[in-house]
């Protein structure tokens, strides 16, 4: 993986992260959904501007993606962008007080040596 692909591959992981970050801030403010005010939460997804920006986020890690897959086989890029799942718990534990349990720590540990076998010398 050159440079620039492993930097379109940043951009997309970073910016879906944001979105991940943005989506669960508006979903805890949306508060928890049930049978009786799900129709509510719903149309309140389009009112609650940290949904909107987590969306945006979303669709500028896509575009990168896309440009990421129009360089790289597919079986290079998608297993690299797993390292999307340890950006989610490290903002998880960082922003929400989430724990990390040892498994977790190990399971992320193991993704990360996997993206790296997947993109050494692809």
């Amino acid at each position: 993986m050159t440079y620039q692909e492993f930097c379109l591959l940043l951009i997309s992981v970073l910016t879906s992260a944001v979105g991940q970050f943005l989506l669960k801030l508006g979903a805890t403010k949306l508060g928890k959904v049930n049978a009786d005010n799900a129709i509510s939460h719903i149309l309140n997804i389009i009112l609650t501007p940290e949904l909107l920006a987590g969306l945006a986020c979303y669709g500028l890690g896509a575009i990168a993606y896309i440009l990421l897959l129009t360089r790289v086989n597919l079986s290079v890029a998608g297993p690299s962008a797993a390292i999307m799942y340890v950006f989610s718990v490290l903002i998880g534990y960082f922003f929400f007080k989430e724990v990390i349990p040892v498994y977790r720590a190990f399971g992320l540990g193991l993704i990360v040596c996997g993206v790296i076998l997947v993109v050494w010398k692809a």
